[in-house]
Formats: structure tokens, C-alpha cells, sequence
């Protein structure tokens, strides 16, 4: 295992360097020189991850020339996706790039932006149903499968377990939770034991309360995966609070910069994740391109973006970003978002 995740982390350490070096004068040529008024609306808008994507729209828009602006709610906020969807069909938007926080809930809403001609693309979080094209950020059974291969080989493969998520609602994190069920499955992991799914709903404080609990409740826990850059956070300054530094160790996806005390620390051995900056840069272009109508969106497409390469529209209209990266104390200071 520690071979392979040496090879994967060489890998695609090189295709994250040579993507986050994205080249500082582009032209447009290769994509329609019209403005367009483009809206990011994340899951919320208080979320360093979700900044980090949305910089990345801003990068890319350097060369398209689009009207660009971030609108949401905070995690604090009881206002919903659905209203902000129905205030952008009123200011007669181009394209809306949405990580859904409930797909069900904002379909209706995203459909209707369709039926007026606004381009939908779904970036994070997919919104199932409702959207011209999903950018996502890996594989998602890639994404799945490393959280628990890193775990299985910190823990040498022995103990109790848990997962933090984000919201039950979720289609990201209920998807890499499926995968992390079926890599449990196997015959490697009978030794370790899944004792609970705990949901932080992003907010700090909720998930620092679920980190907690889950220490408290389960005394032989030995390791939290948390596939969300701010349930990792809460976990490992949870399990740095408890004193349970190298007696649960904690993974998942996050950021290089929320995590680099923790991996140096010893409360998070490895994590993964992408670059979020590579994934907002990304859709602001798909987006762009669908708007002028010069990508259709449909399976098979392709299509080229300075910077990060070609791509193919694959089944179900998706998108892939690229391949996880493995953060430890062997890399991470050679990433800085």
C-alpha cells in the first residue's frame, strides 16, 4: 500500500503542479469573445474551499472577459439555493455554476433557469437532474476508495471507525460514502469496523459538537475519515483537544493550508484532495463555452482549456478534474491553497 500511495502521490503531484501553473497571459481565441453574466452559487459562501474554487472562476475569467460574481448563503444563513436561483432568472443571467447542498430541493428551481435559456453547470456537488453539465472534481470512486486505503494502511488495517460528512443531502458525500462502504467490504478490511456516520453540515461548530461526540461515545475509535474540508478541521483539532494525538488519526479531504499544522502535528498522518482553484477555473470556462454556445455539452464532446488540457464530456454529461491528490509530510509544503 505505502508503494502505492507513493506512486499515486508522484503521479499526480506532477498533474497538480503543472495545472496550478497555469500560464499568466491567455487569449481567448479558442473560446467566444463575448461577455456573459455568469453566477458561482456554492453551498455557502463562508467556506475557504469554496473561496479557493471561486478564485479560480476569477483566474479564468481574466480571459474571458465574463461578468463574474459569487452569491449564496453562509452556513449561518437559513436562506435557501432556491431563492438565490430565482433571483439570478430575474437579473436574466447567462449561466449559473452551482454546488448543490440539497439536489431534490433546487431542481425545480434550476429546471425553470433552464426553460429560460440560462446555462446550468454543476461544480462540488452535483444537482442532479437540473444541469447542462457536472464538473467533477475526481472520480468519484477514486475519491472514495483512497480515503479508506490511506486509513486501512495508518491503522494497519485494525479498529473502530467513523465518518464525519457534511449534510445527509449531499450527492458528493453520499457518493464517496457508498465507495467507502464497498472498499470496507473487502476482505483486507475485516478488521475494521465503521461504528458511525456522523453529519457536521459544514458548519465548524456542528462538526466540532459530532468530532466530539464521536470521541466521547466511542472510546476504542481509532481513526475519522472526513470527505469535507471543514469536518476534517473540526475532527483534528477535536482529537488535538482530547489529547488523542496518535491514538485516532484522522483523514479525508482538505485543504494544504487548514491541514498543514495537523499532518506536521501527527493528528492527520495524509488526506487528499484536488486543487479547488484548478475546479473553479474549470467551470467558469465550461461555462463560458455553453453560454456562446461553441460547447454543446453532450457526451463525447471535446474540448480544450488553457492551462489544464483537453477534456471529453463523458456519460452522464460529467466532467472530470483530474485524479486525487495524497497530502503528507513528504508534500505538503509544495502546496499552498
Amino acid at each position: 500500500m505505502r508503494r502505492y500511495l507513493r506512486v499515486v502521490c508522484a503521479a499526480v503531484l506532477v498533474g497538480s503542479v503543472a495545472a496550478t501553473a497555469l500560464p499568466q497571459s491567455m487569449t481567448p481565441s479558442a473560446h467566444a469573445a463575448k461577455s456573459y453574466k455568469m453566477f458561482v452559487l456554492p453551498k455557502t459562501t463562508d467556506n475557504p474551499y469554496f473561496t479557493t474554487a471561486y478564485n479560480g472562476s476569477v483566474r479564468a475569467n481574466k480571459a474571458l472577459g465574463d461578468t463574474l460574481k459569487m452569491v449564496g448563503p453562509t452556513s449561518s444563513s437559513t436562506t435557501t439555493q432556491t431563492q438565490y436561483i430565482n433571483q439570478l432568472i430575474q437579473q436574466h443571467a447567462d449561466a449559473i455554476i452551482v454546488s448543490a447542498n440539497d439536489p431534490g430541493a433546487i431542481k425545480a428551481a434550476l429546471q425553470k433557469a433552464m426553460s429560460k435559456g440560462i446555462k446550468v453547470v454543476g461544480y462540488d456537488s452535483d444537482p442532479v437532474g437540473a444541469r447542462d453539465v457536472f464538473v467533477n472534481q475526481a472520480d468519484t470512486v477514486a475519491i472514495g476508495t483512497i480515503e479508506v486505503q490511506t486509513l486501512g494502511k495508518l491503522l494497519n488495517y485494525t479498529g473502530d471507525i467513523a465518518i464525519l460528512s457534511a449534510t445527509t443531502t449531499a450527492t458528493n458525500q453520499n457518493a464517496w460514502i457508498g465507495y467507502m462502504k464497498t472498499e470496507l467490504a473487502l476482505p483486507k478490511y475485516k478488521n475494521m469496523k465503521l461504528v458511525k456516520i456522523a453529519y457536521g453540515n459544514d458548519d465548524p461548530n456542528k462538526s466540532t459538537t459530532e468530532a466530539n461526540g464521536l470521541l466521547t461515545s466511542f472510546p476504542n475509535l481509532k481513526g475519522i475519515i472526513s470527505p469535507t474540508t471543514i469536518g476534517i478541521l473540526a475532527a483534528a483539532q477535536a482529537v488535538k483537544v482530547a489529547g488523542k494525538t496518535g491514538k485516532v488519526l484522522v483523514t479525508g479531504l482538505g485543504t494544504p493550508n487548514d491541514m498543514r499544522g495537523y499532518v506536521k502535528g501527527g493528528q492527520v498522518p495524509a488526506f487528499a484532495l484536488w486543487d479547488p482553484g484548478n475546479l473553479g477555473y474549470l467551470a467558469e470556462y465550461v461555462a463560458h463555452d455553453l453560454a456562446a454556445g461553441t460547447l454543446k455539452g453532450t457526451v463525447g464532446e471535446k474540448f480544450t482549456v488553457p492551462g489544464l488540457g483537453p477534456y471529453t464530456i463523458g456519460a452522464n454529461n460529467v466532467v472530470v478534474l483530474g485524479p486525487p491528490t495524497v497530502f503528507d509530510k513528504t508534500n505538503i509544503d509544495k502546496f499552498h491553497f
